[in-house]
């Protein structure tokens, strides 16, 4: 701490904050300790059950992960932001679901990539503070470090972490993005969200894959979101007629949320959706080149997965389709052009459709 900020009225400070951030469209920001011993012994059993799959980066940053101070050496404070994505005009999310010629994409999906919007506002925030402070040691994170998002938003009152381990707001539900500031200002700490899910299990069973084996406890080796997101390889056969259309991530334990019915549409509109995201034949995506995906995704968070994913995951989706002539002429035009890792996928499709007629 320099002699500057030894004067500095951090209460005052953090009510400034607060405007500011709300100027930038945040919908709500408050303000943590560092001490997340408890989300570290969480994080650690978690780890031990195997349930990160194939998600090394889970364990291979060790104790950086929960102790902020290690990570960005000088953190005293973490400013906690959540920023709501979900624009509630696009057809529902279990419309979607029900067409199951047409893809059902998660909802922060269908606009721009969160993560340098998130990161460019927050460090305009964090701009801000400095300017009123002086010299600020900080760093900006949003879901791109070894940082524990969800335990830092819960202390720093923002929610609390719901059954299917995602942050619920009481008046907000759970469609928001978070983002953080590491700081060196000790700014006033707020108290921690309680927990409001009660005896509500209604996410556990709304899971496709059974992925939610016990309250806060995912195995990802089973949930749809790591399957045709962070996993690259085949998608495990026995899992893949649960998958239904879905090709890009799943809401479906926030779908049947209680809490969501208080949703607040965004006030960002890079979140509205691109390329009809929200409503759009299979058939159509599938029918794109490596380069269409390329163009068509620039700006999407979709992009990262890559072509090879995407296919695989499309053709996974037209294998759960109602069978017709299309879909089949569809899935056997690919076959000789795409990798044997897709190439398994579309044959697994095939099958499905051959088995109905």
């Amino acid at each position: 701490m320099n002699t500057t900020q030894q004067q500095i009225n951090y209460s005052r400070l953090k009510s400034d904050i607060d405007q500011w951030a709300q100027e930038l469209g945040f919908a709500q920001v408050g303000v943590s300790d560092i001490d997340l011993s408890e989300a570290g012994e969480h994080l650690n059993r978690w780890l031990a059950k195997g349930f990160h799959a194939d998600m090394d980066y889970m364990h291979k940053h060790g104790e950086k992960r929960y102790n902020p101070e290690q990570l960005v050496p000088g953190t005293v404070r973490v400013i906690s932001a959540r920023l709501n994505y979900m624009d509630t005009d696009v057809k529902p999310y279990q419309q979607a679901l029900r067409e199951t010629q047409k893809a059902a994409v998660s909802r922060y999906a269908l606009g721009r990539d969160y993560h340098k919007l998130m990161r460019n506002k927050l460090k305009k925030l964090a701009q801000k503070v400095e300017s009123k402070v002086g010299d600020l040691g900080y760093r900006v994170f949003s879901d791109s470090a070894p940082v524990m998002e969800k335990a830092i938003a819960e202390k720093a009152g923002l929610g609390w972490i719901g059954k299917h381990s995602n942050l619920i707001n009481p008046k907000a539900g759970s469609y928001f993005f978070l983002g953080e500031i590491y700081t060196d200002l000790p700014l006033p700490t707020d108290d921690k969200q309680d927990f409001h899910c009660g005896s509500c299990t209604a996410c556990m069973p709304a899971c496709p894959t059974g992925a939610i084996v016990a309250p806060f406890q995912i195995d990802a080796g089973r949930c749809i979101s790591y399957l045709t997101i962070e996993n690259h390889g085949a998608i495990p056969e026995h899992l893949r007629k649960l998958i239904g259309n879905r090709i890009y991530g799943c809401d479906d334990c926030q779908m049947v949320c209680p809490w969501n019915k208080f949703t607040q549409k965004s006030q960002e509109p890079d979140f509205s959706p691109r390329q009809q995201l929200d409503d759009i034949e299979l058939l159509e995506l599938f029918a794109w080149t490596e380069d269409e995906f390329l163009k068509k995704t620039e700006g999407s968070p979709i992009r990262r997965i890559g072509y090879e994913s995407w296919q695989r995951n499309l053709a996974v989706a037209l294998g759960n389709a109602e069978t017709e002539p299309a879909i089949i002429q569809a899935l056997t035009d690919k076959l000789d052009n795409v990798s044997d890792m897709v190439k398994e996928h579309i044959e697994w499709a095939l099958k499905q459709h051959a088995q109905n007629q």
